[in-house]
């Protein structure tokens, strides 16, 4: 061990007489570790809360949506045969959407129809998962009353259930001397399902492809193809994939391009976040620097005869930063510990509980990215390091006649 790392240990175990300096060094250890393990638990949060959303927008989405830019697809059947050709793309399914009024006894509301064909869209989009009642494959063309599968949401709000019936008015009617006529159609609630995004549970009705044909006034065709891809961080390469297949005349677009505005946001709130906690640990970081410079303070006296013996000014400077190196990192390590247990315990008991009707989750969501753990980690000791050097700078320039001509 260098003498350098023997002084600087030394002058961490304060004497009698220099007990304040030691509580200083203490509340910068645990200014750095709280600073520390704030940034982990909040970026392990907003991460899970990202992805969690993520993860609920997909849910009933799909991973790649085709569109044409004149208008509906006329052979759906051959432009999905050449999208399941493209490697990486598990199935694809074709949708037709639309608006249209919905109301029962208890009153009536806006919906968002989408019509689709439930022999595909099982594979395409998670709703199967989701039901709370009922099955997808309800809504199968039969000689019965058209089915209908409604959000949670939106059957409490008409209060109807399973079994129900609902009348939807679309304005996609016939042209008549007394303008267009409304298209009216009673259907039978054949299910509900639940994604837990109050956006989609309280406006979001599904129906066969026949159903949204006499409601949208479609003939022929569909609006869309919905795509699911086998791994979803390769969807933007296998988008551009779908995109050269089906040529220019065709709109292919990925889950970032449809939700780029949100991701984008939450992204830099995620930057902003990490900033403002940084200031914690920018405020250990002061403490740090008052705490060496009153142990430079303090150890005037030693400094002078260390000098006075051989030690040059690089080796007083070391002196000091290896001191306030191990309060950095000593810091670090305990608040990376106490993070990242935090952390488990948070996942492992659902201790925070949120509302279900508000948020797209119903406990608080953790998601621990060791990159982020390298990346504050790492920044916290480079900020705890740049603090030590002006109190390191200081010591060095103790000159060792003035010092100890006082003693």
């Amino acid at each position: 061990m260098s003498f350098e790392w023997f002084v600087s240990l030394r002058y961490l175990r304060a004497k009698r007489k220099q007990k304040f300096i030691s509580l200083i060094s203490i509340i910068s250890v645990l200014g750095v570790a709280v600073g520390v393990m704030a940034l982990i638990v909040v970026l392990s949060v907003y991460t899970g809360f990202t992805e969690g959303l993520r993860d609920q927008i997909i849910g009933i989405n799909a991973h790649v949506l085709v569109q044409r830019f004149s208008g509906s697809i006329d052979n759906p059947a051959a432009a999905i045969q050449k999208i399941v050709s493209v490697p990486g793309v598990a199935a694809a399914t074709p949708v037709i959407y639309g608006q249209a009024l919905i109301s029962s006894g208890a009153g009536s509301t806006g919906v968002s129809l989408r019509g689709v064909d439930p022999a595909t869209a099982g594979r395409v989009i998670g709703l199967e998962k989701k039901m709370k009642g009922g099955s997808f494959k309800d809504i199968l063309p039969s000689d019965g009353l058209p089915a209908v599968i409604l959000g949670v949401e939106l059957a409490r709000q008409l209060r109807v259930s399973r079994g129900g019936r609902i009348r939807f008015v679309s304005p996609n009617g016939p042209l008549s001397p007394m303008g267009i006529l409304p298209r009216v159609l009673t259907c039978r609630v054949a299910g509900v399902f639940e994604t837990g995004m109050f956006e989609y549970d309280s406006t979001m009705a599904f129906v066969n492809l026949k159903t949204a044909r006499t409601l949208t006034g479609l003939g022929r065709g569909v609006h869309a193809i919905e795509v699911r891809v086998n791994n979803i961080d390769d969807a933007d390469r296998v988008a551009r994939a779908i995109g050269k297949r089906l040529g220019r005349e065709y709109s292919v677009r990925d889950w970032m391009q449809i939700n780029r505005n949100l991701f984008a946001a939450l992204k830099l709130e995620k930057v902003g976040i990490f900033i403002a906690l940084d200031l914690i640990i920018l405020v250990a970081a002061l403490n740090i620097i008052s705490a060496l410079v009153m142990v430079v303070m303090e150890k005037k006296r030693d400094i002078a005869i260390l000098k006075s013996m051989g030690a040059t000014s690089r080796s007083i400077v070391r002196i000091f930063f290896y001191q306030g190196m191990i309060i950095g990192i000593f810091g670090t390590v305990l608040g990376v510990l106490s993070g990242l247990g935090l952390c488990g315990l948070l996942h492992r008991y659902p201790i925070i509980e949120l509302p279900r009707n508000v948020y797209p989750m119903s406990t608080m969501p953790i998601k621990v990215v060791p990159i982020d753990v390298v990346v504050i980690a790492v920044s916290a000791v480079f900020i705890t390091l740049i603090a030590t050097l002006y109190p390191s700078w200081q010591a060095s320039r103790v000159r060792p006649a003035e010092a100890l001509s006082y003693e």
